[in-house]
């Protein structure tokens, strides 16, 4: 397992990625995308809630545990912008290490790291330690740098890995704001990271506590299969609640989640489109709405959209359910 002198730290890293073995069957984001789909922003950064997690190395200088802190700084982002932030314990990382890439504590021998394709499936079985579970992940073009952004734009994260060339880690970086461009990779440097955001330039990195960018010109060589890395988008119910909000026509959710339960997903998929909800009975002339009244018509309105509304659509469908209820004089 290599390890590298961080200045920043004062003290060593590791690396940790392997090829997965297989790439199992698998979803590409590129053929979800409709023609109406939004032009995604310029420049997006969404590490700002998220700083708490993004600086914490989770066990990356002791372990090769670089796939398990690149997942949980992903859960760092998605729960920091929905805020309610997440960091998980050394022991968490180290129980998810463990239950993914086989190591024992301990023992340094099986200190050995562990594949992307694991632990996108672990998380989607067993969940992250805070109980989410990934509904499902989406393979991302590196060539395609419109499709990387649409991804990150949609669900504010990217899961990467790479094989890092020798010129990324030597010299080290020594501080944020450091700028990884086009090499030659290296095999025997198999290292993952979460993206935060991007802008002109390339994608907008974390690592070791650290964040930098990696240019366009890098992610579409050292990012392609044929150069040994990886590029996926992972999904919470929470992403893809906001992507669904973001591009609710751009997007063909409903194939997108049949295929998702067709791999062995459990999403709940669109209700046809409901009818108008039965009116609620008619409160007494005179009388104030009951309590039974009132939730009858709430829970109409709700049990009539999809079960991934985000927090506004509810409030609208309560609302126009309430509003009979009261009418204005």
């Amino acid at each position: 397992m290599k390890s590298f002198f961080a200045p920043h730290l004062n003290r060593h890293v590791k690396l940790g990625r392997k090829r997965s073995v297989a790439i199992g069957p698998h979803l590409k984001l590129r053929n979800y995308l409709r023609a109406a789909l939004p032009t995604p922003p310029s420049s997006v950064d969404y590490s700002s809630a998220a700083a708490a997690s993004l600086s914490d190395v989770m066990k990356n200088d002791e372990l090769g545990c670089c796939v398990i802190a690149g997942g949980y700084h992903v859960e760092g982002v998605e729960t920091g912008n929905a805020g309610n932030l997440y960091v998980p314990s050394d022991a968490q990382i180290i129980a998810d290490y463990s239950a993914i890439g086989g190591y024992v504590p301990g023992d340094p021998s099986t200190d050995n790291g562990c594949d992307l394709q694991t632990a996108m499936n672990y998380w989607s079985q067993s969940g992250f330690k805070n109980g989410t579970k990934l509904l499902g992940y989406l393979a991302v073009d590196p060539t395609n740098q419109q499709e990387v952004m649409t991804a990150c734009w949609l669900f504010e994260n990217l899961y990467h890995a790479f094989e890092l060339p020798d010129a990324w880690i030597s010299p080290f970086p020594s501080s944020s704001g450091f700028v990884w461009d086009d090499a030659q990779p290296d095999q025997n440097n198999g290292h993952c990271v979460c993206s935060v955001g991007y802008d002109s330039n390339g994608v907008r990195i974390c690592t070791w506590g650290m964040l930098g960018s990696v240019t366009w010109r890098a992610l579409a060589h050292l990012g392609s299969q044929s150069a040994g890395g990886e590029l996926w988008v992972l999904l919470s119910p929470d992403q893809l609640a906001k992507g669904q909000t973001k591009a609710p026509n751009g997007v063909d959710w409903t194939s997108l989640l049949a295929d998702w339960d067709a791999l062995g997903g459990n999403v709940p998929l669109p209700n046809p489109p409901p009818g108008p909800p039965a009116p609620p009975p008619a409160p007494t002339p005179g009388a104030a709405p009951t309590l039974a009244q009132a939730q009858a018509a709430t829970t109409a309105a709700i049990q009539s959209m999809h079960p991934l509304m985000t927090r506004q659509q509810a409030e609208n469908a309560v609302n126009s359910a309430l509003a009979p209820l009261w009418p204005s004089s």
